[in-house]
């Protein structure tokens, strides 16, 4: 079995606790407007690695990753589209106690339950809480995300929820209240991030020949955002949402 890499970051701070050991699969289905790594698209690109090999590369990081609290990450492009490469890998960072997250847009290929059962934190995220919004934001239907979402509601994992805020798509008082309830259905939620819109990928696109869907929108203000924080703490419970 061989798994398809688009990166490996030994030390990353910003997915999830602690210091982590982040592994980038190669392909999504998705074509989110917004998207920084339209790289790691491609089914096919990417480099193959074994899971023993990509776990001796994990093991050398150990010592700094395990005495911060943190573990490995694995990110994407879409993580859940090498559903059995996944599984192996989980297995193997469970045997070896290392902490496990998954950040995940929830559109995979399947094995969510055998998956979830090996995976200590989910970063999932969002794209947005209409089904209109989100075929324009993405491309596909919304209801490729209901499987993913129903068998993590059912699941023991932690979970943080991300959602990337776009000036003029996902701004709105209406979009943010109904994303509150879209999370409320997710009962094990620690946590809910709502990610400033940026464009530092935007000369990516044009290296690959693509078209940036966003060109000329502008950052989303730090004013807009913290009244935007405010609206969805509103009636939070006691784990913060």
């Amino acid at each position: 079995m061989r798994g398809r890499i688009h990166s490996l970051e030994s030390m990353g701070l910003m997915d999830g606790p602690g210091i982590r050991f982040v592994v980038f699969m190669q392909g999504c289905k998705l074509r989110c407007a917004y998207c920084h790594n339209p790289d790691t698209w491609d089914l096919q690109g990417g480099s193959e690695m074994e899971p023993r090999e990509l776990m001796d590369r994990i093991l050398r990081y150990i010592p700094y990753f395990k005495a911060s609290g943190g573990g490995v990450t694995f990110s994407g492009g879409e993580p859940l589209l090498q559903s059995e490469f996944l599984l192996e890998m989980l297995k193997l960072c469970r045997a070896a106690g290392i902490h496990t997250a998954l950040d995940t847009a929830g559109v995979g290929n399947g094995r969510y339950k055998e998956i979830l059962e090996l995976t200590d934190l989910v970063i999932l995220d969002l794209k947005h809480s209409t089904a209109q919004g989100y075929k324009d934001l993405t491309g596909l239907d919304i209801s490729v995300l209901e499987p993913f979402v129903q068998t993590l509601a059912d699941s023991t994992a932690d979970v943080w929820i991300r959602h990337v805020v776009v000036p003029g798509i996902t701004d709105s008082s209406e979009h943010i209240i109904r994303m509150k309830d879209m999370i409320r259905r997710i009962l094990n939620v620690a946590k809910v991030e709502l990610i400033p819109y940026h464009s530092l990928g935007e000369n990516k696109y044009t290296e690959l020949g693509y078209s940036y869907r966003l060109a000329g929108v502008e950052p989303l203000s730090s004013e807009q955002l913290k009244i935007l924080e405010a609206l969805l703490k509103e009636g939070s419970n006691e784990a913060g949402f």
